[in-house]
């Protein structure tokens, strides 16, 4: 399959700081590609890269087949951007951002169809300081996609956004990728990464620590349950680990999580072994990709 995107051994100093250590990735064409990790683990930095806005301090950037030093007039009319906070001017209204950001390019989308895809026709003449944070959001989104690009960068685009908002911009990434079209996103939420990714990385310290669907991460963990559990008096983790059914046990925050295959096969057992040493709390949740991060980490994603 084609990569939409290739990065080799990318580098990125900001003085004695390497935000990003020797970063190995590839993007196929035609899905959505996810970037997870938590604050300050080179992820914007990363796409900025991509994106040509930030020059690498080593490795090699391929974008679409071309390279932003030789192909930059041409990249630029193929990608579509949108960044963490986009500032659209106050006093042009909504369909005067869309026609203004179509000029731009050579090729493109009929403003009318962005506008019904992003769901602002009804406030297609509304200046932008009147739009509420979802439709702002929506707005950017649609200012990147109405050049039509092959390829789309979307920066933590539902950030902030209130439950219908963050519905509406998945609906509008899952209609372009319908099309055939590349995304990569990024973002803090992980029910997102599973409904919108189909393969997802994730990066701590400038570095892909894990890669892959986003079931074949989870499925890394061992088991699909994941129990936490505290209790007054310390219990050992090993021991618990030992546990039927019990595939991976671990500090936590407040107490011990442990990953089982079988929860009712391994819930006995460890309500058996924690009760006498007083147990305070206990919780159980299907494993997600942020159980991944924070087994791979010992962190959590929006740390």
């Amino acid at each position: 399959m084609t990569a939409a995107l290739r990065v080799e051994k990318l580098l990125k100093k900001y003085g004695d700081v390497l935000a990003v250590d020797g970063l190995d990735l590839e993007v196929r064409e035609g899905e959505c590609f996810g970037l997870l990790g938590p604050n300050g683990a080179g992820k914007t930095t990363t796409v900025e890269i991509l994106e040509g806005l930030n020059e690498p301090t080593g490795g090699t950037v391929e974008v679409l087949g071309m390279q932003w030093a030789s192909h930059e007039r041409a990249l630029r009319q193929r990608l579509g951007v949108s960044l963490q906070e986009t500032h659209l001017p106050d006093r042009l209204t909504v369909e005067e951002n869309l026609r203004m950001f179509r000029s731009f390019y050579q090729r493109g989308r009929p403003v009318e169809e962005v506008l019904d895809l992003v769901a602002l026709r009804e406030k297609r003449t509304s200046w932008t300081e009147r739009l509420s944070g979802g439709q702002k959001q929506r707005l950017a989104v649609a200012c990147a996609l109405v050049s039509d690009p092959d390829l789309l960068f979307l920066d933590e685009p539902t950030t902030g956004l209130d439950p219908q908002s963050r519905r509406q911009l998945w609906d509008v990434v899952l209609e372009f990728k319908a099309r055939g079209k590349t995304v990569l996103l990024t973002t803090h939420y992980m029910d997102e990464a599973e409904r919108l990714c189909d393969r997802v990385a994730i990066i701590d310290k400038g570095k892909v620590i894990a890669l892959g669907t986003p079931q074949e991460l989870i499925a890394s963990l061992g088991g699909q349950q994941v129990v936490e559990l505290a209790t007054e008096r310390p219990l050992a983790v090993e021991d618990l680990g030992g546990l039927p059914s019990v595939r991976g046990a671990r500090k936590s925050a407040d107490g011990i999580a442990l990953t089982v295959e079988q929860l009712h096969v391994a819930l006995p057992a460890i309500l058996a072994h924690a009760e006498p040493s007083g147990l305070t709390r206990l919780s159980t949740h299907h494993a997600t990709l942020e159980d991944v991060f924070v087994h791979l980490t010992g962190r959590h994603l929006r740390e």
